[in-house]
């Protein structure tokens, strides 16, 4: 499935018509080989301009770094083509801004294909991959960007993961999927070179290639698991940015988080996003910005609905009803809200606030 994905979008980046995107009856199914396409041109970073970087490769680094450990056998991808303008020492530098670039080229593709039989899927691209060095442990760190349909002029959002993070993403839908994951292939440690440009190329096209395989299976796309590898790292990060007051740089995480549950589209419980608009709310409130603040109340409102009281229902409406006080706004209805559900002893008076909440809210 990566290989037709793959295959649509250079086409279409080419200037092809819908009409050839859609393909035949075989685009729709699941390629049997277990092993990872390579490309008969160029890898898909190259097609994108050289969007792909490399810091700090090292070619005669035999160590191993703390996530390749050795393992038996040779690994199975084939040799990929070396981003362009990497040098003879393996290591490689990009030549202007890469995420505008990305953006505008993936929107492109969208657009082209809206219309297609094909369904639309998220995109994944390796957009950079750093060797981090934090003694005693040495790893690489590879930047994604996730695109999907939806508003044409939104940027791609992006995560950082390390091979560790997908190899763990792996076993655990292994052991829950066995059948499904029977066709989708993973990049092997090794027991040297690691930190090498070829290797690091070589895996950033497996990794976008194992996410689009993974997208390309229903039962796996909404797999707990892999909403967990998307969004809970981050979550983790910007909830501990938030508690320690941090919030103009707790605020980029938690949009980001939300941007991706939304492209995603498939949330394994609604009490993340709830914990995501409660975070937006937090941030936007402490940072003078009520606006913000009670449109992600609203928001919030909104996904909890009529339903049996949820414990960061009467929060909400608590902060709904004080920022519409400080905005001028109508408060009446989620003040009856608030009042039902005290005078039913269903939450305290005063209830707790949102912030409180996020601070002993444990993600797992």
């Amino acid at each position: 499935m990566a290989s037709r994905l793959l295959y649509r979008l250079r086409h279409a980046l080419a200037g092809d018509g819908p009409g050839e995107a859609a393909g035949g009856p075989e685009a729709e199914q699941f390629p049997e080989s277990s092993e990872l396409e390579d490309d008969d041109a160029e890898g898909l970073s190259s097609r994108l301009s050289g969007t792909l970087s490399f810091t700090s490769a090292e070619d005669d680094d035999l160590g191993d770094d703390d996530d390749d450990e050795e393992d038996a056998g040779p690994d199975p991808l084939p040799t990929a083509r070396r981003a362009s303008g990497e040098d003879a020492e393996g290591s490689s530098q990009t030549d202007g801004p890469r995420g505008p670039l990305l953006a505008r080229q993936l929107q492109d593709f969208w657009k082209k294909s809206r219309n297609t039989l094909v369904p639309q899927r998220l995109l994944f691209e390796v957009t950079s991959a750093n060797v981090v060095k934090d003694p005693p442990s040495k790893y690489v760190l590879y930047t994604l960007a996730v695109m999907g349909p939806g508003l044409p002029d939104r940027q791609p959002t992006q995560i950082s993961r390390r091979y560790s993070d997908f190899e763990r993403l792996h076993r655990s839908l292994q052991r829950q999927f066995r059948g499904p994951m029977a066709a989708i292939s993973f990049p092997r440690k090794r027991l040297r070179r690691n930190f090498t440009a070829e290797t690091i190329a070589r895996r950033s096209r497996a990794f976008e290639q194992f996410l689009g395989h993974l997208q390309a299976v229903p039962e796996l796309r909404h797999a707990p698991d892999l909403q967990d590898f998307f969004v809970l790292p981050e979550l983790r990060q910007a909830q501990s940015l938030t508690c320690t007051g941090l919030y103009r740089e707790a605020l980029a995480l938690w949009a980001n988080a939300w941007q991706l549950q939304t492209q995603l589209g498939t949330p394994s419980g609604p009490d993340r996003p709830l914990l995501t608009l409660a975070g937006l709310a937090v941030c936007h409130q402490e940072l003078e910005d009520p606006g913000e603040a009670r449109a992600c109340c609203e928001r919030a409102l909104h996904l909890l609905g009529d339903n049996s009281p949820h414990s960061l229902l009467a929060p909400f409406l608590e902060a709904h009803v004080r920022l519409s006080w400080r905005l001028g706004l109508d408060k009446r209805q989620s003040e009856a809200r608030l009042q039902a559900l005290q005078e039913a002893g269903l939450t305290p008076m005063p209830p707790p606030s949102l912030k409180e909440l996020l601070i002993k809210e444990v993600l797992d």
